[in-house]
């Protein structure tokens, strides 16, 4: 197997984190994140402390608050109104999904747009659309454009087509791309004859939740494939890439684990020293 062609996220994650930590001891300062998880999720829990492991390791505050899954919409809210208040909190991060007493929207709503670290909020999304300097970017595409980048150089010209929708993936992976003026296609599970429209990409990116679904039929001869789908059948993590279907086809893929999840956490640690710049109104 070539490893070339294999792109290594922990590898490109690493060079991000050691940039960042750099930085943050040239200028002698301590940006502040605030993780906050509902529930008792096992793999959520495991998730938010690898956050606030990687956050401290580069020299960061990470204030971690579990609470109980029976949490009332109101007591979250307020501790969201503090921390969008507390001057060493510069970025705040919400947990999803949250348990059904709990409207995501008013949630991400109510967290300031300046401390989005996660980019969800409806005036980030907006200024994402919009193609506007002062949006904090989703930090899964955020390290899914690094990771194309990292491989392509200039996308501009690209037919990228992305399998699923989501606002959190997705749809801000499409605007994303747009603005880096690729051509840009998105297919879910209503559209027809989805195989006919990956074929043709340039860029591949599975987003949708289903293990194993994309094999080598669905993928142009030398197509890049960026695989963000986690999944966990037969006790084994997958994506949802058929990865050794799919490896002779591609001319670059990322694996699972060890591709888009590990550049997901340091974008997040990339997003909170950004705000913290932006709130303390210090140069890039």
């Amino acid at each position: 197997m070539n490893r070339e062609k294999i792109i290594d996220g922990k590898f490109l994650a690493q060079k991000v984190r050691q940039k960042l930590a750099e930085e943050i001891k040239a200028r002698g300062v301590c940006p502040g994140l605030a993780v906050i998880l509902v529930g008792d999720d096992e793999a959520s829990l495991i998730y938010d402390r690898n956050k606030k492991k990687a956050a401290e390791a580069v020299g960061m505050k990470c204030d971690f608050y579990h609470l109980p899954e029976t949490t009332p919409e109101t007591e979250l809210l307020a501790l969201i109104d503090s921390l969008n208040r507390a001057e060493d909190v510069h970025g705040i991060l919400v947990q999803l999904p949250l348990p059904p007493q709990i409207n995501p929207q008013n949630v991400l709503s109510a967290i300031s747009p300046l401390k989005d670290v996660d980019g969800f909020s409806p005036c980030n999304a907006g200024l994402l659309m919009a193609n506007s300097a002062d949006a904090v970017v989703a930090a899964t595409p955020k390290g899914v454009l690094y990771m194309l980048q990292s491989v392509l150089g200039n996308l501009s010209g690209k037919h990228a087509v992305i399998i699923g929708r989501s606002n959190i993936v997705g749809k801000p992976l499409a605007a994303l791309l747009l603005n880096h003026n690729c051509t840009v296609t998105v297919v879910h599970s209503k559209t027809e004859n989805i195989k006919e429209i990956t074929g043709r990409a340039d860029i591949l990116v599975a987003a949708c939740g289903c293990p194993r679904m994309v094999k080598k039929d669905w993928v142009k001869k030398g197509a890049v494939v960026i695989d963000v789908g986690i999944n966990r059948t037969e006790g084994k993590l997958c994506g949802d890439v058929d990865f050794e279907d799919v490896y002779a086809q591609a001319s670059y893929l990322s694996p699972v684990p060890g591709g888009v999840g590990p550049l997901t956490v340091a974008m997040l640690l990339t997003n909170t020293f950004e705000a913290f710049l932006k709130q303390n109104r210090l140069k890039n």
